[in-house]
């Protein structure tokens, strides 16, 4: 379910963990303004934030993934640029690690080839 490749967004309001498929679906559509079957990865978080919710389409349907904490709460980042999330801090997120201070180092790639 989650790739490295992958496309997250992370819906920037609390949302009712009650909420199944078509529901979270319809706030991906109506209050996100993205397409659904993108491929992409939708996730939500509680108002306490000790549940997560990501529904993704499967190519054939619609998963969802459904995490709840014991102890402790995510972080709910908010003012994200088109709800987007990386992988990386999404990753973050899930383990219960702050992302506000954290800094990227200098890393070498390849350029795209052109």
């Amino acid at each position: 379910m989650f790739e490295r490749s992958g496309i997250y967004y992370l819906y920037d309001q609390p949302t009712d963990m009650r909420k199944s498929f078509h529901t979270l679906g319809a706030i991906v559509v109506s209050n996100m303004g993205l397409v659904l079957q993108s491929g992409a990865g939708f996730v939500f978080i509680n108002r306490r934030k000790t549940h997560l919710k990501m529904l993704r389409w499967e190519g054939d349907g619609f998963s969802l993934y459904f995490k709840r904490l014991e102890q402790g709460t995510f972080e709910h980042l908010c003012g994200l640029d088109n709800y987007s999330l990386s992988y990386e801090k999404l990753l973050l997120i899930m383990h219960g690690i702050k992302t506000k201070k954290i800094k990227r180092r200098k890393r070498f790639s390849l350029g795209k080839p052109g």
